[in-house]
């Protein structure tokens, strides 16, 4: 599909984008002077992957989501739970790379889950195949063992390639890689190089565009072209990527997906492509509302729990559980213990002189929010 950005009425856009670059830019001003800056960028991260996630027609509970990120599940992490910590470690990834890093061929593959192993690595791999083939042709006579001895001897050699890989600080192709041409996995018919290919065409036609109204149609792009198979999400946040570049929000990733929660489907689906642009001028906006609006929930309530920290010892572990309980949506006394080493019951008591809201309401699991 060719995405012609020809029929875009830009003058109907120019007011929204500037809405929403006003209030994408103030949120990000608000952030780079927060004192809890970090602990707040945090926590959008595990809101936009439940947003993101929404908004593809899946629902993930917070609760479950920050738990499985601590590697503290409560049950058997479900498909959709695999899919949203993915899109939090793509988040945190894109964060905590250099602008731009997101729309280089290296980081897009990462992103993808496609990197592939360096040139060496990968030739080192097929030698040692072709070298256990060889062996395995002198031998007089098959045995049933054959077929297995070949799988150990290839699995031998893509190990020693992601050793060697990681020992040249260079990245190993994941599994999945391998399966990508399966028709069971993937469809056949599918060509997502050719359909990025499309989409960077885009991203190099509108270069002349303000960076809020490029961001809304590249974004536009990705949805109709529907450049991956199955990861509708990383458009999101390839579109927030772009946003934190461009200098509209350079301390932050704007939680894009939040904001598309509040503007209804119709408009978010509409076949007019003007009216598509419109819908997600007024997400970035609405992400921005949202998040400030968060932002100022948080900032009240750490300045309350900070008053509880008056004339405590400085050994106190007091101050490290604020922290905490400001970068999670939830605290388990699990998480606690783990992340400040004290015992179980110690943490309980922590818990309870802040005055959290106590989420299960049971007696052996026990998990706390912020009021």
């Amino acid at each position: 599909m060719i995405y012609d950005i020809s029929d875009v009425q830009i003058e109907k856009l120019l007011i929204p984008a500037a809405r929403a670059g006003e209030a994408l830019a103030r949120l990000d001003e608000r952030i780079s002077r927060s004192p809890m800056k970090q602990g707040f960028i945090e926590r959008q991260d595990f809101t936009d992957a439940i947003s993101s996630m929404w908004v593809d027609g899946e629902l993930v509970h917070m609760e479950d989501l920050v738990l499985h990120d601590a590697h503290m599940d409560v049950r058997v992490p479900t498909h959709e739970m695999t899919a949203a910590h993915r899109i939090l470690r793509s988040r945190r990834l894109i964060f905590s790379n250099a602008t731009g890093w997101a729309f280089t061929a290296q980081g897009l593959s990462r992103l993808r889950g496609k990197m592939a192993i360096a040139a060496d690595e990968t030739a080192f791999a097929s030698k040692a195949v072709a070298q256990s083939n060889s062996e395995e042709a002198e031998t007089d006579g098959e045995t049933p063992l054959d077929g297995a001895f070949s799988e150990l001897d290839a699995l031998l050699a893509r190990s020693a390639a992601t050793l060697s890989a990681i020992t040249a600080g260079t990245t190993p192709a994941p599994a999945a890689h391998r399966e990508e041409a399966h028709p069971m996995v993937n469809d056949p018919d599918w060509d997502e190089e050719e359909r990025l290919k499309e989409w960077r065409q885009v991203h190099s036609q509108t270069e002349k565009l303000p960076t809020i109204l490029r961001t809304a149609i590249l974004l536009d792009a990705w949805n109709m072209i529907e450049v991956l198979q199955r990861s509708p999400w990383l458009g999101r946040l390839l579109a927030a990527a772009f946003l934190r570049d461009g200098a509209v929000s350079p301390d932050h990733l704007p939680a894009l997906s939040t904001g598309l929660r509040a503007v209804p489907r119709e408009r978010r689906h509409a076949r007019n492509q003007t009216q598509r642009l419109l819908a997600l001028l007024d997400s970035f906006y609405e992400a921005a509302f949202a998040s400030m609006k968060e932002h100022d929930r948080l900032t009240h309530a750490r300045e309350r729990m900070m008053r509880k920290l008056v004339g405590r010892r400085s050994s106190s572990r007091l101050p490290e559980l604020v922290e905490l309980v400001v970068s999670r949506p939830v605290v388990s006394a699990a998480m606690i213990v783990k992340e400040l080493g004290t015992t179980p019951q110690g943490a309980i008591g922590l818990a309870n002189q802040l005055e959290l809201r106590e989420v299960t309401g049971r007696g052996r699991f026990r998990a706390w929010g912020m009021l």
